[in-house]
């Protein structure tokens, strides 16, 4: 008797969500606050209270003040004092984020903003040449003098010795070697400015959070992903200074203009002092240059239309970078045709490129550029 054949197939399921604790609940609302306000506790606690009257967020059984405690305990945040110069000893205490809850953030914009990524090991990204490399490529090749012993495939050597001499009479000669291919790992120096100047928050938009969403996921990728590769991260308003991951939650916008001439300055001297290959820019901005430090200091400032004298200095920056091979990708936050005419000169000056993107998109672009360029050498 014939037994019937396994019915095969997918099985589909009510789909039930994960139950959270009031903890996690409050824990994940708190976040995007903290981040929104630059890393200010007591701003973020206020309108985590506001959204509490308003939707009811916590229970008679857990509050504010209970997820507050909870923080602390899971140290999450800490009290500081900091005490006041007049003589008195009186001063002011608060709570601060720790580095734990630094690194939370960073790692919530990677999830956010670049999906959940697959971790591979601490290698780096390939590119398309073979040879002498260190990453398994798949492909085999006759043994040449000089090839290291290990990376001989044992296991396609004997196959070929039983082949070419037979079983009976088994010896292994150079000429039955086989040597597996490997990749070249591709090295990578990045890095990112970000435009602080006051119209990023202009209009009614708040362009700043996203784009220090962005620093903090892309700093953690390459940290956790690609260890090997360096990110260094500056902001530029009226000039240009560089800034540590750890500071990017409490990035905020100051009264600036835009001098992108002192912002590509430092990031070529930045990347002229890495051995790595592959460099590159990243530069967010919404707006278009309107500064500039003269040589004796002094800063001319210009925000009406496109000044001739800034923007030609913007151009022969983006042409001293082509001369280094050094790319430099624009993300422009804005889509106004006058600034995008700037952008594209820019761009045709030092053969980089451009994305005009809304806020919304402004992660994933970005990541796919940086995945992109790792997998080709660009000089």
């Amino acid at each position: 008797m014939k037994k019937k054949p396994r019915p095969s197939g997918f099985v589909f399921t009510k789909h039930v969500p994960k139950e959270q604790s009031p903890f996690e609940r409050l824990f994940e609302i708190f976040q995007e606050l903290i981040t929104h306000t630059s890393g200010d506790f007591d701003e973020a606690i206020d309108w985590l209270r506001q959204l509490d009257e308003e939707y009811k967020i916590t229970t008679p059984d857990y509050s504010i003040e209970d997820f507050i405690e909870d923080l602390k305990k899971k140290g999450y945040i800490r009290e500081e004092y900091v005490p006041k110069g007049d003589g008195t000893g009186r001063g002011e205490g608060g709570s601060k984020m720790t580095e734990k809850l630094e690194q939370v953030l960073r790692k919530r914009a990677l999830e956010q903003i670049f999906g959940k990524l697959k971790r591979s090991g601490a290698g780096n990204h390939k590119t398309k040449s073979t040879g002498r490399g260190d990453e398994k490529a798949g492909e085999f090749r006759n043994y040449q003098f000089g090839d290291a012993l290990d990376s001989i495939s044992m296991t396609e050597s004997l196959k070929n010795a039983q082949i070419n001499h037979g079983v009976g009479d088994f010896h292994l000669t150079e000429n039955d070697l086989v040597v597996e291919e490997t990749m070249y790992k591709a090295q990578m120096s990045t890095v990112l400015m970000i435009d602080i100047s006051h119209s990023m928050i202009l209009y009614g938009e708040d362009r700043i959070t996203p784009a220090k969403k962005v620093a903090m996921a892309l700093s953690e990728l390459i940290t956790t992903r690609y260890p090997k590769d360096t990110l260094d991260i500056l902001v530029f308003g009226n000039d240009a200074w560089p800034i540590k991951i750890k500071d990017l939650p409490y990035l905020n916008v100051g009264p600036y203009h835009t001098n992108t001439v002192a912002g590509l300055q430092l990031a070529m001297d930045m990347l002229r002092r890495k051995r790595n290959t592959n460099k590159q820019i990243f530069m967010i901005t919404d707006g278009k240059p309107s500064c500039l430090q003269l040589p004796d200091g002094q800063y001319y400032k210009n925000s009406v239309g496109l000044d001739p004298h800034i923007v030609s200095k913007c151009y022969m920056m983006a042409r001293q970078a082509r001369k280094l091979h050094i790319p430099i990708t624009t993300f422009m936050i804005a889509e106004d045709p006058y600034l995008m005419q700037f952008v594209d000169h820019f761009t045709e000056a030092n053969q980089g490129k451009a994305f005009y993107t809304g806020l919304k998109g402004l992660g994933e672009m970005i990541f796919t550029d940086y995945e992109t360029n790792r997998r080709k050498k660009i000089r």
